[in-house]
This record gives C-alpha cells, structure tokens and sequence, in this order.
C-alpha cells in the first residue's frame, strides 16, 4: 500500500508488484492490429479457452467491454437491455449504454443484485409497436454496488433458461468473476462459457494497471475489432500492458481468497461499532458496504486517518480489499472507524 495510507478505495487502486513489471519489461511485442503481438495473442486465447469461448480480445477497460457487448447485440430502434438497478452500466459508465447503442435499460431490483428468472420473466416486453424491444439480458458477477455478492450457478441458468426462451441476448459482465470463482470453487468457464458475451477485468482484484478481455464467438469477437478500432481501442505494442494480465492469471488468482477474509474481518469488526449497519454474512468476496448516519462525516475522519474509502449512496461506505491492503492495513483502518464513530 501507499506509505501512510491505507487504501480501501477500491480495488483498482492497485498497482503493479515487481515481479509483474519485471514481466511487463521483458514482454515480448509486436503490432497488436496485425494481430503480430504474441504476448496479446496468447492473453486473448488464455482468456477465450479459461471463458469457454471461442476467442478472446484485448481492450483497455471493461467499461469497454460492456459497451461493445451491448453494441454488438443491440440493434437501432427501441431496444433494450435488462439488467440489476445497481450494475455498472447504469451506474458508471457516463450513460454509455445510451449514447453509443441507443439503449434502452429496463433495470430490475435483484437481492443483493441478483435477480431471478421469473424477475426477468415478467420483466420482458411482448412484441408491441408501441413498446421497446426487449433483446438483452447482462449478469454482473460479482454485483460490486451490491455489496459484492456472488450469482449462484444455478440462478445464472435459471435466468439464461428464460433469456434463451425469448430469444434474447446474454452478456456477462465478469469485472470481478474471479473472485467469485475462488469463493466458490465453481470454474471460469462454468460461470461463463452459456453467455454471448462474457470478459474479465485485470485491473480489480489481480491487480495490473491496465485493460480486460472480452471473450465470445469468433464471428463476435471479429465484428468487436470493428467497434475496437472505431473507438480508439486497438493499440500498437501492447504486449506490454497485455504481459501484466498474463502474469496476474499465473500469480493473483488464488491470493483473491485472502481480500475475501479481510473483507470478512472488516465486516465482522465493523458490525459492532456504533450506528454500522452491515451483515456480516452478506461479505462474499472483497466488497464491503455498510450503512452510517454520518457517512460524509466518516469518509472525511478517515481520510484525516490515512484511510480511503469510497461513498456510494446517501448513507453508504464502501471497503473493497485488494493484494496493497493487507490485514495490518484492515487493522489500522478498523482502529481509525473506531476512533471515528
């Protein structure tokens, strides 16, 4: 972590170990847009294979991800996305889904951000001209907002059965999946591999500076360059930063299990002070959220203290643990909310 700082911000505050930039340095590179790069080009099929996909593509964000996902299977006039209230798309993406697809987003109130079959059910529209069209469905796992809860695999196909059934579209936004595979044991490809669409993100819990992959059919991930180029996406050398997801899958995936039990630590701790509102059974992976009266008040105490989080909602923190926090750094954090509240 920072010196004097403990971090709990989020996790994409983390930056690179030295064995990661050790990595990165000795990448081997080439031009990326005539497909030449061979660090690129084994990431892209590591992710694809690890997805249960036919191919893979590099990007620069998730947030791009999500957007040429929903670009690929949207079409002009009237449709529409569904998905959970508290997803990204909704929620941090600057109204993306809408200036780019003309999105329509048709948002459902899951538990914990997780909603059912039946929820998307009765969500669909018939086919009216007076209505949008309902074409797709997107699955964020884990839910972030939500508290970074964890789909169970058979809610994942429960909702894939209904989408399917009215021919819609599936996108998995995977920002955190690992984690979610390392909490429950369930494989990459498990969670992924029925989707459209599904990516991961090397900038969250494996903790490399840049960029996530998008895996999907190759006739998908074909037109995805299409919208990757068009956008300012498509790099040159970008063996580089594509080095440090590499090494993250070889070095980071297992350690997640250590962020889930300081989240857990934090939570359990942090129930018991005054005026928390927080289940601690709720903490299924990294993401701690909790209710405060004061929740300004508290973001301004901690900062004072060396310790950053985020606020999420008008009496929400968030705590997101990650490999730059360890459970001393919980311990310091823990100690400061004490003094606070």
């Amino acid at each position: 972590m920072a010196t004097g700082t403990v971090n709990l911000y989020s996790d994409t505050q983390t930056r690179p170990t030295e064995g990661m930039r050790k990595a990165m340095a000795a990448a081997e590179v080439g031009d990326e847009q005539r497909f030449a790069d061979p660090t690129v080009n084994a990431l892209q099929d590591r992710v694809a294979d690890l997805l249960g996909q036919e191919a893979g593509l590099f990007l620069p964000s998730g947030t791009m991800c999500n957007a040429i996902s929903f670009r690929l299977h949207l079409r002009p006039g009237g449709d529409e996305v569904l998905l959970d209230r508290t997803s990204h798309p909704i929620n941090a993406e600057a109204g993306g889904p809408a200036a780019i697809s003309s999105a329509m987003m048709n948002v459902l109130d899951g538990d914990g951000g997780r909603f059912t079959g039946a929820q998307l059910e009765a969500a669909i529209r018939p086919p009216d001209r007076y209505l949008p069209r309902s074409r797709l469905v997107s699955v964020e796992q884990t839910t972030n907002l939500a508290g970074g809860r964890i789909w169970p695999l058979e809610q994942i196909r429960d909702v894939l059965e209904v989408s399917r059934a009215h021919d819609l579209r599936s996108h998995l936004d995977g920002a955190r999946l690992l984690n979610a595979v390392v909490a429950t044991g369930v494989g990459a490809a498990d969670y992924a591999s029925a989707f459209d669409t599904a990516w991961i993100d090397f900038t969250k819990g494996l903790g490399a500076p840049v960029g996530a992959c998008l895996a999907a059919s190759r006739e998908l991930i074909d037109e995805a360059w299409r919208y990757k180029q068009m956008w300012g996406g498509a790099f040159r050398q970008s063996g580089i930063v594509a080095a440090a997801g590499l090494y993250a899958l070889d070095h980071h995936v297992d350690r997640l299990a250590e962020d889930h039990a300081n989240a857990r630590f934090l939570a359990e701790e942090l129930a018991g002070l005054p005026g928390v509102v927080l289940d601690p059974a709720t903490v299924e992976s990294n993401v701690v959220i909790f209710t405060v009266p004061d929740p300004g008040g508290l973001v301004d105490a901690l900062s004072v203290a060396g310790v950053e989080v985020s606020r999420v909602g008008p009496q929400l923190i968030r705590m997101v643990t990650h490999l730059d926090v360890d459970r001393a750094g919980c311990e310091r954090a823990l100690a400061a909310a004490h003094a606070a509240l």
